[in-house]
């Protein structure tokens, strides 16, 4: 038997350092509309754009 939920209906969000869609996670649940990046490297390299600050 396979582990693991099928979740077809979770909201979903481009990220704003790179682009890739990312899906809505529980420990978001009450600051989704707060979230931009999907990951920490990205919020961590938010303020970098070919090595310079922007």
């Amino acid at each position: 038997m396979a582990k693991g939920h099928k979740k077809p209906n979770l909201p979903q969000k481009d990220c704003a350092h790179c682009g890739r869609p990312f899906v809505w996670r529980k420990k978001w649940e009450k600051v989704w509309d707060e979230v931009r990046y999907c990951s920490d490297r990205c919020k961590r390299e938010r303020k970098f754009t070919k090595g310079k600050l922007v």
